[in-house]
């Protein structure tokens, strides 16, 4: 059966985004791989959940930058499910006082969700659902 395998995200700072994804969310961070031919290095993020992100650095290529938290065409946000109201709550405010952007408060959207929305470190849109 068809399954989301992984997201990729281009970053700047491959060990500092790691890291946050780790502190802030409790992802589990595989070994570093390196092609130094290509100028590529990345390393996969394990969820619980089984959900995977890989982080990826390049220095050959050059990927389009875009303003934190811009609004664009393609993917747009990743979306972390914690459980309930109360641990986005407060999953939110951990992440405030981090020193994460808060885009959006905590609320209850028009399509039911309840979500926050937050930036990582290199402005990637995170919604944290309940």
């Amino acid at each position: 059966m068809p399954h989301i395998h992984h997201v990729a995200l281009w970053v700047e700072d491959l060990e500092a985004v790691c890291a946050f994804y780790v502190r802030a969310f409790g992802a589990v961070a595989g070994p570093l791989y390196q092609n130094p031919a290509h100028g590529f290095a990345s390393r996969f993020l394990s969820f619980e959940s089984g959900a995977r992100i890989e982080l990826m650095k390049t220095v050959d290529l050059h990927p389009v930058v875009h303003a934190p938290g811009a609004q664009r065409m393609g993917l747009t946000h990743l979306a972390i499910a914690l459980g309930s109201e109360q641990a986005v709550d407060e999953l939110t405010e951990r992440l405030r006082a981090m020193g994460c952007p808060v885009l959006d408060e905590a609320r209850r959207t028009g399509d039911g969700y309840y979500e926050s929305v937050v930036l990582d470190p290199e402005g990637n849109r995170i919604e944290l659902t309940a």
